[in-house]
Order: structure tokens, then sequence, then C-alpha cells
């Protein structure tokens, strides 16, 4: 691991957090870090001795801000990276936990939604931005938002713009648990350890169940 990557991953056993190390840029994410955070995810799938992953981000700041502003209207040959990486999120057969460590904001929320659960801190807000920023989100976040919070709730976040605080998006169901922020990562590693704990063919064939039997 480099300590100076933009993208840490550590493997503690069968746990793997991955962080988005740019707190002083609001840990936005660029086209490399897209890139960098699809082939942990890809490269995941393929673990037989992988149990769960955390997902989180640097600092005491921020969680994701979304997309680095500057390069948000890019045009990319080939494949979105947004969409490569998000699937590649999603793809993954074992339990994918999100520790949200502080605001949670656009493309930040469309990592949020494709975990399996959510856990975050007071200071957490969230919000996406897509009408402000001319911008269209993935189906899968709109849908996922929707079973979540309802109709509603997600016509707020997405038509009205809407900010969420982190009493509210439990109450919502947007988000799964808030903990102090000194006890996060402790929460998020005691959640994990049913996960570790199991016969990994076990764990997968439940995740598949609870989506659906679909990927």
């Amino acid at each position: 691991m480099k300590e100076d990557s933009l993208i840490l991953s550590r493997r503690e056993g069968a746990c793997l957090t991955v962080t988005i190390n740019r707190p002083d840029k609001a840990n936005s994410l660029t086209i490399e870090m897209l890139v960098a955070m699809r082939d942990i995810f890809r490269a995941a799938t393929d673990d037989d001795e992988l149990a769960a992953i955390i997902l989180t981000g640097a600092g005491e700041r921020v969680f994701c801000a979304g997309a680095d502003l500057n390069t948000l209207y890019n045009k990319h040959d080939g494949p979105d990276p947004w969409d490569e990486m998000a699937a590649a999120l999603r793809g993954v057969p074992v339990l994918t936990v999100a520790a949200i460590n502080g605001p949670c904001i656009g493309g930040g929320l469309t990592l949020a939604l494709g975990c399996d659960t959510r856990i975050c801190v007071p200071e957490a807000r969230f919000s996406y931005p897509v009408l402000k920023n001319n911008v269209l989100p993935g189906q899968y976040d709109v849908d996922k938002l929707h079973a979540l919070t309802g109709p509603g709730r997600s016509a707020l976040i997405l038509l009205g713009g809407d900010t969420v605080s982190a009493e509210d998006a439990v109450s919502w169901g947007l988000v799964d648990r808030l903990v102090p922020r000194g006890t996060l990562q402790d929460a998020c590693h005691s959640l994990c350890a049913a996960a570790q704990a199991a016969d990994r063919g076990h764990l997968k064939r439940l995740k598949s169940m609870l989506k659906g039997g679909s990927s």
C-alpha cells in the first residue's frame, strides 16, 4: 500500500478497508481514483478469502464530495468510469459497509447506496445535487433511494435539492445506524465479525438472496 495513494486499501484478515484519501479536496473523485476503486472491487469479487469491505473517507471533514468538479463534465471514450466503478462495487459478493465519517454528497451517495449497509456519524449529511449540476444520476441510485426512503423523500433529495441530516437519514431509512465519531470504525468492524466467521460460500449465497438472486 502506498501511503500517498489517493485510494488506500488495507487488509486485516478477511476484511478489506478501502479509504478515499484526498481530504484536502473533500475526498472528491477523479477518473483515476474511480478506476483504482473499480479495480479493487473487481479483485475483491475474485477473492475467495474475503468476507467484508469497509468503504470510508480520510480525515474527519468529509466522507466523499462526489466527482471532482474539474472533471464532472468531461467526455470519455469507452464505458463511463462512474458506471464501471459503481457496478463493480455492487458486484462484490460479500458484505460491504459504508463508514460515513462526514458529508456524503453526489457521487459519495453513489458509493453509500452501492454498499449493503450504511453507518454514519452525527456530523454527516446527505445530498445529491444532480439538478443543480445539470447531470443525471445512475438509475440504480434513483431506484435504491426510492426503495429506502419512499417516493416523497427521494423527490425531496433529487428534485427539491434537500440536504438531509444524519438523524433524518436514519429515520428515513437512508442510513442504518448512527454512532459517535470515535466509535465508527469499531462499529463497522463489529458488524463485519459475523461475515468473517461464516462459511464463504454460505455468505455469498445469502448475499445473492438479499439481492434477489441477481447481480
